[in-house]
């Protein structure tokens, strides 16, 4: 039975870092990096009589998360003990939520080409996160464990399994991932694990009701690892059962040097994990006050940015997509926009070389918006050159290369570089003069009805006032001089 015959099933726990200054328990730095162990104290050392102290800003977060994405705030939540040994763990369980999570509900909305939709959440907890292993630390190849990151405040997002596909799924993280970025609780950054997701898979046959046996594909932290792990595993699900076999619940790793899943161990169910109340700290009481202040100072949302761009301003579905997906980079091309000119054909002006020529140099040097020396103001500076006719379109690229290399002022790059343009009616003719003097046969063939040369006159022209025309000019003088066609 072909994979056409089956749809895929995907829930998805997202765990997103939060953006305090310190840890979740204790004071001790969430600064990424460092010498192992350098952050680190007896509360997240799990030292005998070491006690934990609720940082209150991630209380915060969690509920301004909920509010941006439909939750139910509790007003009372309580921090359980979620008990596994792992080398990482160094207390032996973890600080997490379990019956009574902070949030409930509520959902994210995203789109697949073009195409609204909405997957529901479970829940939003809070929780702690572990240390990292590092493995191949010495010459022998010995394993440390480096606990820099335990105590490092998390939340969980745990998806319905509403998810069809693996396109879905990456959607979904993306969308999730711009909310997180857009209200500055975390900085959504993958590859130094700031954001992980783990997906629960399975397969069912079209038209059936009930779900297969999932399995748990753990820690993917990456887009393209999360698709390809997708992919795969339910292509290894359809086969098992087609061959007749039955899917065992189990965890999984996905390995992306082979793209392929991996078991890791039989999957574990809550009872295993023997949560129970956390004893030392009380639990978690969220007056209305502090939910109605939070609600007050909500910034506009990404899908609410996303329409806004489409209805107001005109861009494309692409266009606004890749503008929200960093709530940075939105903030910066309403700046730009604002300085230039507003309105639908400056906006996509505006777009067109923030995602094309500035995104360009910004991959190149690895720059975020918050880096960049060419700021949105002059931006707008350049392209009011352009609609003035003092630069062309590529002399305008280098005057944002410039800038955005030095941070120069764009008027003056100009006249440093002689970037003017040409406009010049009597330096232009003087060109073309000399252009269509020492090209007759060409002059001929276009008088003849040969039009496709216009290009070639163009070019010549362009050449002799060193790329620095104003094109609209050489073109009407070569109009008129060749006798009106073009």
């Amino acid at each position: 039975m072909p994979l056409s015959d089956f749809e895929v099933v995907v829930g998805l726990e997202v765990h997103a870092q939060l953006l305090t200054r310190s840890k979740i328990f204790c004071p001790c730095s969430t600064a990424f990096g460092g010498e192992p162990n350098a952050h680190t104290c007896p509360v997240c050392l799990g030292l005998p009589g070491a006690l934990p102290v609720l940082n209150e800003r991630v209380v915060e977060m969690a509920v301004t998360v909920g509010l941006s994405l439909g939750c139910r705030i509790r007003e009372k939540s309580v921090f359980a003990r979620k008990n596994y040994f792992y080398p990482d763990l160094p207390k032996g369980y973890q600080i997490s939520q379990y019956e009574q999570p902070i949030c409930e509900g509520g959902a994210v909305a995203f789109a697949v080409d073009g195409v609204e939709k909405v997957a529901r959440l479970v829940r939003i907890h809070i929780e702690e996160d572990a240390g990292k292993n590092v493995h191949g630390v010495s010459p022998d190849g010995a394993s440390g464990v480096d606990l820099n990151r335990a105590g490092v405040p998390l939340l969980e997002i745990v998806s319905e399994p509403d998810l069809r596909s693996a396109t879905e799924a990456v959607e979904f993280v993306r969308a999730l991932r711009a909310v997180l970025v857009a209200l500055g609780v975390s900085d959504g950054n993958m590859q130094e694990g700031s954001l992980r997701c783990d997906a629960n898979v399975s397969v069912m046959r079209r038209g059936a009701s009930r779900y297969g046996t999932r399995c748990e594909i753990k820690n993917m932290n990456s887009f393209r690892f999360l698709e390809e792990a997708i992919d795969y595993e339910a292509r290894r699900q359809v086969e098992i059962v087609e061959a007749g076999g039955q899917v065992e619940q189990e965890t999984r790793l996905f390995d992306p040097d082979r793209g392929e899943t991996r078991s890791m161990r039989s999957k574990e169910e809550a009872h295993d994990y023997r949560y129970f109340p956390e004893p030392d700290l009380p639990p978690v009481i969220v007056p209305l006050t502090l939910i109605e202040r939070l609600r007050a100072s909500l910034p506009e949302l990404p899908r609410a940015r996303y329409r806004r761009y489409q209805e107001a301003l005109g861009l494309s579905a692409y266009d606004a997509s890749v503008l929200v997906s960093d709530a940075r980079v939105a903030s910066w091309f309403d700046r730009a926009l604002s300085a230039y000119r507003p309105g639908p054909e400056a906006a996509k002006r505006v777009a067109n070389w923030l995602n094309g020529e500035v995104a360009r140099l910004a991959n190149e040097t690895g720059l975020g918006p918050n880096e960049w020396r060419l700021t949105p103001e002059k931006l707008g500076s350049v392209l009011r050159l352009l609609d003035e006719g003092t630069l062309g379109g590529p002399g305008a690229k280098q005057v944002v290369e410039e800038v955005f290399r030095t941070g120069g002022d764009p008027a003056q790059v100009v006249v440093a570089r002689g970037l003017a343009q040409v406009s010049d009616e009597g330096a232009i003719e003087a060109a073309v003069d000399r252009v269509l003097t020492a090209s007759p046969a060409e002059v001929e063939r276009h008088r003849s009805g040969k039009k496709d040369l216009t290009g070639f006159f163009v070019g010549r022209v362009m050449r002799e006032l060193g790329g620095k025309g104003n094109p609209a000019v050489v073109n009407a003088l070569l109009r008129t001089k060749l006798g009106g066609g073009s």
